[in-house]
Order: structure tokens, then C-alpha cells, then sequence
């Protein structure tokens, strides 16, 4: 455990006060690299915060578990695969909430595309060409 000044810290990976969670919607792969990594977690209302996504999964399905997760209030940080956002792009460029934020992460298969992150997106449209220099 971390140290401060102030003695010991809070474990950040856990709600209830001592931080917030990240979540997950990936492939198999994807996922199993940050529950291994040790993201996972399992609510009091049994509730994971990941979704794995295979080839039979619905749209749906997809978009449910992203609306999910973007109302609870234990989630700081939704990780997706670009190529699972895309599938839903509608869902994700809607959301604008900032907490919990998404940002969409490359998978095995998928190399990250800047110009198809939705956030990315949003801050050069709001930003000038001055603030990248």
C-alpha cells in the first residue's frame, strides 16, 4: 500500500469512498488482461465490472452493459475496445457525461484509429489548432 505524509492511503481500486472502479467491455482477451491485472470487481448487488464481448453477443447486449455502467455511481472509468464502440457508436457518441469517462482502447485484432474515438473527436472540435502546438 501506498504511503503519504499522512500515513497509508485508501486502496483506489474500490468504491465506497476510497475511490472509484474502472470497467471493462472487451473481447475475451481484453478482458481477462485487466481482471488479471486486477480490476476486477464484484458489487454487493453481484454486479462485475466488466462485459466480455463475444461474436454472439448482441448489439443489445453490448449496449445495455455500457448504458450500465455509465450510471453507476462506483465506476470513474469505462475502457472499451474500439472495435466494440464502433458497434455501438451511436450509444457512446451520445454519452457525454465526464465521470465515469470512456476511452476507447486497441484489442489484439483492432489497432486503435484516432479519427473514430469519440472523445478524441470532441476535444479537437472544441479545442483550436493553437492548443496543439
Amino acid at each position: 500500500m501506498a504511503q503519504s505524509a499522512a500515513g497509508p492511503s485508501k486502496d483506489a481500486g474500490h468504491a465506497g469512498g476510497r475511490g472509484k472502479l474502472i470497467a471493462v467491455i472487451g473481447d475475451e482477451d481484453v478482458v481477462v488482461g485487466f481482471v488479471l491485472g486486477g480490476i476486477g470487481e464484484l458489487s454487493r448487488n453481484k454486479q462485475t465490472n466488466y462485459f466480455i464481448v463475444t461474436k454472439d453477443t448482441l448489439y443489445s447486449e453490448i449496449e445495455e452493459a455500457f448504458k450500465s455502467f455509465t450510471r453507476r455511481d462506483d465506476i470513474g472509468i469505462i475502457l472499451i475496445s474500439q472495435n466494440i464502440a464502433e458497434s455501438i457508436r451511436g450509444v457512446v457518441d451520445s454519452y457525454n457525461g465526464t465521470i465515469p469517462t470512456v476511452l476507447e482502447i486497441p484489442s489484439k485484432d483492432h489497432p486503435y484509429d484516432p479519427s473514430k474515438d469519440s472523445i478524441l473527436r470532441r476535444a479537437k472540435g472544441s479545442l483550436s489548432s493553437e492548443d496543439f502546438k
